[in-house]
């Protein structure tokens, strides 16, 4: 995809300077505190960001931090399945921002028309195998997964992460043959962490996430597999400094630390 990529008479005539110097110190500082004051009611008020569920722990704690940035707004969040999002989007739901995981489900929203500007990629992630605390079937490789009465729990295909799912089954040419097919990856971690199933697989971050409550399993495969999450204002919008703000938080400083601390790599 190419979208974009963040100073006596000689004493009295001093002292005279000095004072109309610092009255219009004082009107120029008026006025730069009166622009950002505006500035950042711009960036205010409510907005709705649609996300990946797999942001759901990185994206509520930035929109804490935007909150407390900017008093008096609020950010409601909306997070399941690319899949579902963009097809919630196309069919009429109003929201401020999207933010995918994968470049597909954003060219639908794309190409409905539905995008301001251009989206930006702000992080990409990979799929790794997580299953009970302790690994009870020695799962230790991709194929492990197609062992005889291993259940095994995935993404729905059109779902990013059944995407990528289908990527590495073609690249290693074991065909998996779920118990279940999920609409998000956090439903795939749900059934592992409940014991629906011997081992699941989701994203890095999710498994990080979890902590003990799974083991995770990695594999080399995976490296073929990797999605990249982008994010953009909606053109429905009706408050798109706001939704503009977001989005800077998102890929500015503050946001990428966040999303490193969750195991998200950089675009």
């Amino acid at each position: 995809m190419s979208w974009r990529r963040g100073a006596t008479g000689v004493a009295a005539a001093a002292l005279g300077l000095a004072l109309i110097t610092g009255c219009g110190s004082n009107d120029d500082n008026s006025e730069s505190g009166s622009a950002e004051s505006t500035s950042a009611s711009a960036e205010g008020g409510d907005i709705t960001v649609f996300a990946a569920a797999s942001l759901k722990n990185t994206f509520t704690e930035l929109g804490g931090m935007y909150q407390t940035a900017h008093p008096g707004s609020h950010v409601e969040f909306s997070f399941a399945g690319s899949s579902d999002l963009a097809a919630q989007l196309d069919q009429g739901a109003t929201a401020d921002v999207f933010a995918s995981a994968d470049t597909n489900n954003m060219t639908k929203v794309v190409d409905a028309g539905l995008v301001a500007g251009s989206p930006v990629d702000f992080a990409t992630n990979t799929l790794t195998i997580v299953t009970a605390p302790g690994n009870p079937k020695g799962i230790a490789s991709f194929a492990d997964l197609n062992r005889e009465g291993t259940l095994v729990v995935t993404c729905a295909p059109q779902v990013p992460c059944g995407s990528a799912t289908q990527k590495v089954e073609t690249a290693t040419g074991v065909d998996l043959t779920p118990v279940s097919e999920e609409s998000s990856v956090t439903d795939v971690l749900n059934k592992v962490t409940a014991g629906q199933a011997d081992a699941g697989l989701v994203y890095v971050t999710d498994a990080a996430g979890a902590g003990d409550k799974v083991t995770a399993v990695a594999f080399p495969e995976a490296a073929q597999a990797v999605n990249t999450y982008p994010i953009a204002a909606l053109s429905a919008s009706k408050n798109p400094e706001a939704a503009q703000g977001f989005i800077d938080l998102v890929t500015g400083p503050e946001g990428q630390a966040v999303l490193a601390k969750a195991g998200f790599a950089q675009p």
